[in-house]
């Protein structure tokens, strides 16, 4: 009997490659695995809804759902990230607390990104700095002009705008013409500019210190199906589920096997043991009821700053099938 071909778009992580190298098989699928670069993925899935399922921006997909909802998510996360190391800021600026942030010109590669809402709504929760207290300018950090990828309607006193289109947000945070910069990557000025720092520069303390407090080890990406797939075939997002689940498990594993090294750090153990005794063993976790605090707060941060413009339950993000109670893969 035939098997049902999808297309899987997702970037090479440890987390899936028992997927991509085919020792873990969704039942009844045969996966085509295409190992592009996020940036890719995310505009040619949100654009164009060019693959069977893909990894995609949690920020994007809560905004689908609002617009059209041509995609259905399954409950794993390929990407997580805390994002205090990746905020930025010019020396002379006089940002020397995340509190004198407020005033001050912030650049995104975009309002919408996952990683720009959880920088946001933590230093609102943990600093009191409101996202109506910075003045937030959009574009590549590298490439120029980069633009939204997902339309935006934001409420008054949310002051978001482009940069030039021969600007790029790397050069403007060296150049003093912005104070900040939040982003997933490192702009190419922290290496070449003496004025760029971290905002955080004992980012991995504060990390830890963050998650003792909170619990959350922040969501970046879903899976995401395209909703005409799940429609014919509405079995795929557990056979998915459950697919991701094992190829997670199998990447644990090779975290933990000691006989040599399967990845070029020679401290691995020690640092696994580390990242153990700061968030438990069971580190990253799929599922809706393992991660709950984490998506109603992201889903709390998406509203508050002028995004998702209805109140989101993290069972509504996800096929009924991979949230039904009593559920365990």
């Amino acid at each position: 009997m035939s098997k049902l071909n999808l297309t899987i778009a997702a970037t090479n992580y440890d987390r899936l490659r028992a997927l991509q190298d085919g020792r873990v098989r969704a039942e009844g699928i045969d996966l085509n695995y295409l190992t592009l670069p996020v940036e890719e993925i995310f505009h040619r899935q949100i654009k164009h809804h060019e693959f069977d399922l893909s990894e995609m921006s949690l920020s994007s997909y809560v905004l689908t759902l609002e617009q059209g909802a041509p995609f259905v998510a399954v409950p794993a996360f390929p990407s997580r990230y805390f994002r205090h190391q990746s905020m930025f800021v010019n020396r002379n600026s006089g940002i020397a607390s995340p509190a004198d942030l407020k005033g001050k010109r912030v650049g995104l590669p975009e309002y919408q990104i996952t990683a720009g809402v959880w920088q946001r709504g933590m230093l609102e929760d943990e600093y009191g700095v409101a996202v109506e207290d910075m003045r937030f300018f959009t574009g590549g950090v590298e490439d120029r002009g980069r633009s939204e990828k997902i339309r935006l309607d934001l409420p008054e006193g949310i002051s978001v705008r482009p940069i030039g289109p021969e600007q790029t947000l790397s050069q403007m945070l060296a150049a003093g013409e912005l104070d900040a910069v939040f982003s997933a990557s490192t702009p190419s000025s922290f290496h070449t500019s003496p004025d760029v720092t971290r905002l955080f520069p004992d980012y991995k303390a504060v990390e830890a210190d963050y998650y003792r407090r909170t619990g959350i080890f922040p969501i970046m990406h879903v899976v995401a199906i395209r909703r005409d797939v799940v429609e014919t075939n509405p079995w795929v997002p557990l056979s998915l589920f459950k697919a991701f689940e094992q190829s997670l498990a199998l990447a644990r594993e090779d975290l933990e096997y000691r006989s040599s090294l399967k990845l070029m750090l020679p401290w691995l153990a020690h640092h696994l043991e580390e990242t153990v005794e700061v968030m438990g063993e069971d580190f990253w976790k799929y599922g809706v009821e393992a991660n709950r605090h984490t998506l109603e707060t992201f889903l709390r941060y998406s509203r508050r700053q002028g995004l998702a413009k209805r109140k989101w339950s993290p069972e509504e993000l996800f096929a009924q099938t991979t949230t039904a109670a009593g559920f365990t893969v």
